[in-house]
């Protein structure tokens, strides 16, 4: 028998933190099987040909696996996650003698049966699998910083974390998210550790986003994965209430699943005077833009019940108004240390939140 080729599987590898090797090497091809050996010089016994080893291919944590129609193969979001592509040829069967009571069984099988001279059978192996992908990275944080470009988000990250992301005073300095790893709660003694969270710094947004303008559609599907968002609002800007309805409207009409996270907001150049004089009422307008559910609701006749239930189907489209308010608007400055640790504190027990809740987190399907 010949050796059968080898599978080509495609693993989540922790080590792997980019997808650029692709474009340095494209494809990808398993061993083939080994063929029938004799077992000795002088000897005419034969052996069976070697398996091919599976080729692994390792990719990062988080990386989408398509195939060329678009179809998703896998979601390889947890380390070890790994999914096989392609399957390796099957090994053919050398002259091998059978007797005429299995003969017509055997060619009955397949198609691919030859007969040499002496009447021995030849079965042909079968090629390989031979598949093109494409691979898409998500980025996998447990909180995504969002906001206008030059909020204070890279700052931000860079003052809390040790990642070092660019830093300039003009727009769109993040072409790419960067990642930082946030320390545990010091006030959880022993268990510290267990409350590490990965944040992820995504490219400002600007109106038209969900469209495609700017950066922010390739980016802003990198999300899907996080469960609290924190959104960064230059307080000192002509209109901070007007940039945060701008970026939420943004993720509304990119997915609205994202408005139903728990988020805070951060109010960011509070050591500014044209943004520490104005922080309460900035406070207090964006807290009330939302639903938090807590207003009683109208007792329903059955007769106004049986109207609602036939007109669900034209429900009008929510609005801002309708999603939940964030957790806590927070005001600080980065750049000059104040108020940092009140904002992990709330940061950290808005993932507790998440964390303590019995529901799993909604992953909206991709756009």
């Amino acid at each position: 028998m010949g050796g059968h080729g080898g599978d080509v599987v495609i693993y989540a590898d922790e080590g792997k933190d980019t997808l650029l090797d692709f474009h340095n090497k494209g494809k990808y091809i398993a061993k083939r099987g080994g063929n029938v050996n004799a077992m000795g010089v002088l000897s005419s016994l034969l052996r069976n040909g070697i398996a091919a080893p599976t080729l692994r291919i390792p990719v990062p944590v988080g990386t989408v696996v398509k195939n060329k129609r678009g179809k998703t193969l896998a979601d390889l979001a947890q380390p070890g996650d790994e999914v096989l592509v392609a399957r390796g040829g099957q090994g053919g069967i050398s002259l091998l003698e059978v007797p005429q009571h299995q003969k017509k069984r055997m060619m009955a099988l397949t198609t691919n049966v030859m007969r040499d001279e002496s009447d021995k059978v030849l079965v042909h192996g079968q090629p390989g699998e031979e598949i093109k992908l494409e691979l898409i990275l998500r980025v996998v944080a447990d909180v995504g910083l969002v906001g206008l470009p030059n909020a204070g988000k890279s700052t931000l990250l860079a003052a809390i974390t040790l990642a070092k992301p660019d830093i300039a005073d003009y727009p769109f300095t993040t072409l790419m998210p960067n990642l930082g790893r946030l320390g545990g709660d010091p006030t959880l003694g022993a268990g510290m550790y267990s409350s590490e969270a990965t944040l992820a710094d995504l490219p400002g947004l600007i109106e038209g986003a969900h469209l495609g303008k700017g950066l922010g559609r390739n980016f802003l599907r990198h999300l899907r994965r996080t469960r609290v968002l924190v959104h960064v609002v230059d307080a000192a800007a002509e209109n901070p209430v007007n940039d945060y309805r701008t970026v939420r409207e943004e993720l509304r009409m990119y997915n609205p699943e994202y408005l139903e996270r728990p988020y805070i907001v951060v109010l960011n150049k509070i050591d500014l005077p044209e943004a520490k004089d104005r922080l309460a009422s900035l406070t207090q307008e964006i807290m009330r833009i939302g639903n938090n559910g807590t207003a009683s609701e109208p007792k329903s006749s059955p007769e106004v019940l049986a109207e609602s239930t036939s007109d669900e189907g034209d429900a009008p489209e929510k609005t801002l108004e309708d999603y939940p308010p964030p957790l806590s608007v927070v005001g600080v400055s980065v750049l000059k240390g104040i108020k940092i640790n009140e904002m992990l504190r709330e940061i950290r027990a808005a993932l507790r939140k998440c964390t303590d809740s019995n529901e799993p987190l909604r992953v909206p399907p991709p756009p």
